[in-house]
């Protein structure tokens, strides 16, 4: 049988020796026979000797680190010969958030540790790189918990947040070029749409990339002014969002997150491309789901795109009796997005009566 120190023994080797490693944790059930199994960066853990290590964690942080000064804070961050005991400070709040990401004493301990260093000079520090490192460390250990099969970390608002965060300091540390903001962009949708996949309607996902795409926007590039650039962040992230909402056609969280980056790209013709490819894959599939029908109502409105929608449903007997008299039972007030499936229906009615005769 496990011993609480055990289970926490287990979990501090994990998080120690992880480097910049991005672990797969998993909660598995007692009756695999083991409570904890380990697969290069997977691993599996019961939920009984994840709440034995957290129980230990818990009673050192509140004994060792809560009373820890700035400068001590700082000499645990900027170690270099860590003993036993140093580790175990810098991985006692990691398993801690392992068991519960919305403790926030957890979270704001590892964010005093953090600002211990930024706020010291770099050029005093015996290696000012060591910084960034730490943030990308930090990164790394948050899609850890993001990106892993777990109940809550996944649209966790105070992970999420601690994430942007993070990433603002690296921003200030970092003179960032176009190539390496959009690489930052690029990454971290992935990391969304990841969480988004394992947590369906995942708000604080979309939540935190609307917000970061709001942070790069603002990012010092040379020769491109606020609002153009915005443009570009934007435009890069079209295809992947609505790949990913094809993907996932139910999931009305990414449906808005296409919205919001329409309407920051002012290209007429990428609109209409967008909005035409989600019409032409509800036509060929026969989908009649709520989420993507009301993003193709939203957008053809707010943008103007109904000649888009009489390309896509063009057809000899398009505005016969049964479009039309469907359309007239429908209260555009109520339910607006209703009648774009309804004239979508119509034409699945007429184009399968002129396929089968």
């Amino acid at each position: 049988m496990t011993t609480p120190e055990d289970a926490f023994q287990l979990l501090a080797g994990v998080f120690a020796s992880r480097g910049d490693d991005i672990l797969e944790i998993e909660i598995i059930p007692p009756s695999l026979g083991s409570p904890f199994l380990q697969d290069g960066c997977f691993i599996g853990i019961t939920k009984k000797t994840l709440v034995q290590a957290y129980t230990v964690a818990r009673q050192l942080f509140f004994k060792n680190l809560m009373s820890m000064a700035e400068d001590e804070l700082l000499a645990n961050l900027l170690n270099k010969n860590h003993s036993a005991d140093t580790v175990t400070d810098h991985v006692i709040t990691e398993i801690m958030l392992l068991f519960d990401c919305e403790h926030l004493t957890a979270c704001n301990w590892r964010k005093g540790r953090l600002l211990a260093a930024l706020a010291r000079d770099p050029g005093a520090l015996d290696r000012p790189s060591q910084l960034l490192q730490v943030l990308r460390t930090e990164l790394t250990l948050l899609q850890s918990y993001q990106c892993s099969p777990l109940h809550r970390h996944t649209k966790s608002p105070t992970l999420w947040s601690h994430r942007l965060w993070v990433l603002k300091q690296l921003l200030k540390l970092e003179d960032q070029c176009p190539e390496s903001l959009l690489d930052m962009e690029r990454h971290e949708l992935a990391i969304v749409l990841r969480a988004a996949e394992l947590h369906p309607k995942n708000y604080y996902a979309f939540t935190y990339v609307r917000q970061l795409h709001a942070l790069l926007a603002k990012a010092s590039v040379e020769t491109k002014d606020a609002s153009s650039w915005a443009a570009v962040l934007a435009r890069k992230q079209v295809n992947p969002v609505l790949d990913w909402c094809l993907a996932n056609p139910r999931d009305i969280s990414g449906w808005a997150f296409g919205m919001y980056l329409l309407g920051h790209v002012p290209d007429r013709q990428l609109r209409g491309d967008a909005v035409g490819r989600v019409l032409r894959f509800a036509r060929d599939v026969g989908w009649e789901g709520e989420s993507l029908w009301t993003f193709i109502d939203l957008t053809v409105r707010q943008f103007d795109l109904e000649d888009v929608m009489d390309d896509v449903f063009i057809h000899d007997q398009e505005r016969q009796d049964p479009v039309s008299s469907t359309e007239s039972q429908i209260s555009p007030t109520k339910w607006p997005w209703r009648a774009r499936l309804a004239r979508a229906k119509g034409y699945w009615v007429v184009n399968r009566s002129s396929h089968d005769t």
